[in-house]
């Protein structure tokens, strides 16, 4: 008789205890030259973040040169006083260093990405691309060249049109958020390099500017690091620029941009709302979540799972521009896409879930999802020293405290059903919404009428 041969088995591994977790909390400080400095040192985070902030607003821009903010940005790695365009970007590429740059409604930011122990070659190309960028002719010409190639090809994807429509109805003509935030054909052509120097010459200076810096910094002489790149960036005092009030009309109405022959509609459907300074905030997070921000969010249950009239819609809060005085203004919206012929059925469905949600409410059980979800994976989601610095500088920028994205999620935690339900029939009142559809108007136009939404009005695809 064969005798079985015996295994022995490893015991099973088994889960520790949780540990506790919270956002990280950063130590603040001034440079000598003016520069605010946010830092948080990260153990075993050996891939540095670095964000820098410019107090470069987008409607400070010159009237008819819209987009020379972002031509500006596009350009601080373009070459300093010590190194041509080239000889910069191999220098940043022999540290191992990303850097990008971009401009929105609130400024300019840098962000740098390096191994910690490059980290004092990075910071000094960085501080000279600030201190001192070249902003060569040739430069500005292609970098606007490039910009220029690019508008048709925006132009030509649906949601990217949709969301430069809505900008455009929402806001009135004499906001710079109702225009493209990086400029169009005809004001990005008027763009040159003096006009870039002068924009930097007026807005770029370190004690209007704040510095965030996130990874492991054990080991780092971070004082003395600092005094030689980024603090050696010199430059006039000023005060803080002003915000300027926006006002929005969100009357309900419909704005189809026609595209004959489009197979599918490019739905986007907002509104402007209060920013993170309103306390409704975090019960506004959490309802717009149980509305549309999963799979398994209202909106997909009944457009995707039930109707199949979509790969999914989201319903979502965006921070457009906040002031010092706690006001400022969200873009609140649900986006998504249809097949055309069911562009009118989708739209009556989706207003029949809004109607219903302001009807019946939200259950505990999707609350309690969208809290497990929203606050469950924090830990997972700031796991990277960009994460983090990404947050803090959203702050910063948004003149919140530096506790506030702890705080945000015991706030969301401690949120009943009740609070956020309130909160997303009011972010999303069903006579107080401006559609915009990016589609065949000949056949979405009647059965969207039909609907009696808002009064309907066609424009053609440019």
């Amino acid at each position: 008789m064969t005798e079985l041969a015996t295994m022995d088995f490893h015991p099973q591994p088994q889960a520790g205890r949780p540990k506790p977790w919270a956002f990280p909390a950063p130590e603040r400080g001034t440079l000598d030259n003016g520069l605010t400095l946010l830092h948080c040192d990260r153990p075993g985070q050996q891939v540095v973040a670095v964000e820098v902030l410019l107090a470069a607003p987008l409607e400070a821009e010159p009237a008819g040169l819209d987009g020379i903010a972002t031509i500006m940005a596009r350009a601080f790695s373009e070459g300093t006083d010590k190194l041509s365009a080239e000889e910069f970007a191999a220098e940043l590429e022999r540290c191992g260093a990303t850097l990008d740059a971009h401009a929105d409604h609130p400024g300019v930011r840098l962000s740098l990405e390096v191994p910690v122990s490059r980290l004092t070659k990075a910071l000094g190309l960085l501080a000279d691309a600030l201190r001192a960028p070249a902003f060569a002719e040739s430069e500005i010409e292609r970098l606007v060249r490039n910009r220029l190639d690019e508008i048709p090809h925006e132009s030509a994807n649906p949601a990217r049109r949709a969301a430069k429509e809505l900008s455009k109805e929402l806001f009135p003509p004499t906001s710079r958020m109702s225009r493209p935030r990086q400029g169009t054909e005809e004001t990005v052509q008027k763009i040159d390099a003096a006009g870039v120097r002068a924009f930097y010459d007026r807005h770029v200076r370190p004690a209007t500017s704040t510095a965030v810096i996130v990874g492991d910094l054990t080991g780092v002489d971070l004082d003395g690091l600092l005094a030689e790149t980024l603090g050696a960036w010199t430059g006039s005092s000023a005060e803080p620029r002003p915000v300027p009030p926006v006002n929005a009309d969100d009357t309900g109405r419909v704005i189809i941009v026609d595209r004959p022959g489009a197979v599918q509609t490019q739905l986007l459907i907002g509104r402007v709302g209060s920013d993170r300074h309103d306390r409704v905030w975090p019960a506004q997070v959490l309802g717009t979540y149980c509305l549309g921000g999963t799979l398994t969010s209202r909106l997909d249950r009944v457009l995707r799972e039930e109707k199949g009239y979509t790969y999914g819609v989201r319903a979502f809060g965006q921070v457009m521009r906040s002031a010092p005085d706690g006001t400022g203004i969200a873009m609140l919206a649900i986006s998504g896409s249809v097949d055309t012929p069911n562009t009118g059925p989708a739209l009556d469905d989706l207003w029949k879930v809004l109607r219903t949600l302001a009807a019946d409410g939200l259950t505990d059980a999707e609350r309690d999802v969208a809290v497990q979800n929203l606050v469950g994976v924090a830990p997972l989601k700031f796991e990277t020293a960009a994460a983090v610095a990404g947050t803090l500088a959203d702050q910063v920028e948004q003149y919140l405290p530096d506790d506030y994205q702890a705080t945000l999620y015991q706030q969301l935690a401690a949120t009943g059903t009740v609070e956020a339900t309130a909160a997303a029939v009011s972010a999303f009142p069903v006579d107080r919404l401006v559609t915009v559809l990016v589609g065949d108007a000949t056949q979405i136009e009647e059965p969207v009428r039909a609907l009696g939404i808002g009064e309907v009005t066609v424009v053609a695809a440019e």
